[in-house]
């Protein structure tokens, strides 16, 4: 007996099949909390595990090329200006800090940890030490360093400089001296942090047109009405008799 695809509900009056979308409301989400997981629900097995593997395994790979630090949200306000003038305007930018994550943020489930380590940092509270590397925490100041009991710090570093100062070595083993772990990450990482960046943001990016796919189905490209009228059968004129 052959098997029933319950997705293909009927063909519609332009000949184009139509898509069961089930709770499309819900596929969204779904689709946003992992990628692939509304199409799942939807039963159209092969469009989900296509975005699945696709947009995780880019989220994954620009991981690795950042060496795990790409994925973190600066801050946890809102970055709404208060007004018009250039102080408000100001003072929203220094919010909005990292915005490559309103473009990793809708990968789903792989991005909010961020947001939860962030929002500990910024309320006092050490992050949650995620697969024992304080996954997708943000980058600490000097003083948060020292308030986090010393997490991620170089203890060779000159005594007088460790309070204000994070530091790496260059190529030429010369130690370099950075005012925030932030600035540490990019020139330890080099042009691999900002390609870890891109592949985590375009993961991003492409699962929006996934969740969109859930939410009003398939793009179908129509023909034209000039062609539907030459297909379309005349009518058979009413018989004599």
């Amino acid at each position: 007996m052959a098997e029933k695809t319950p997705n293909i509900n009927a063909t519609s009056v332009d000949g184009v099949p139509e898509v069961d979308l089930r709770d499309a409301r819900l596929a969204a989400f779904l689709a946003w909390l992992v990628p692939g997981l509304g199409h799942l629900y939807q039963r159209r097995t092969g469009k989900g595990l296509l975005f699945m593997i696709t947009i995780l395994g880019t989220f994954a790979y620009g991981m690795y090329l950042g060496g795990g630090r790409v994925v973190y949200a600066s801050s946890t306000k809102p970055p709404i200006p208060m007004g018009v003038n250039r102080q408000a305007l100001a003072k929203a930018l220094e919010n909005a800090g990292r915005w490559h994550y309103y473009c990793q943020l809708p990968v789903g489930i792989a991005a909010l940890p961020a947001y939860v380590q962030t929002w500990r940092v910024e309320s006092g509270q050490p992050p949650i030490d995620l697969f024992g590397d304080n996954f997708e925490r943000p980058p600490y100041t000097p003083d948060q360093v020292k308030y986090f009991n010393g997490i991620g710090r170089n203890e060779e570093l000159d005594p007088e400089l460790k309070s204000k100062y994070f530091q790496s070595k260059d190529h030429a083993g010369n130690v370099v001296y950075h005012a925030t772990e932030q600035q540490q990450w990019n020139h330890d990482r080099n042009y691999m942090f900002e390609l870890g960046t891109v592949f985590t943001m375009i993961a991003g990016l492409m699962n929006v047109l996934a969740i969109c796919d859930a939410r009003w189905g398939p793009l179908v490209a129509l023909p034209p009405p000039d062609e539907k009228s030459k297909d379309k059968k005349p009518d058979k004129p009413p018989s004599s008799d």
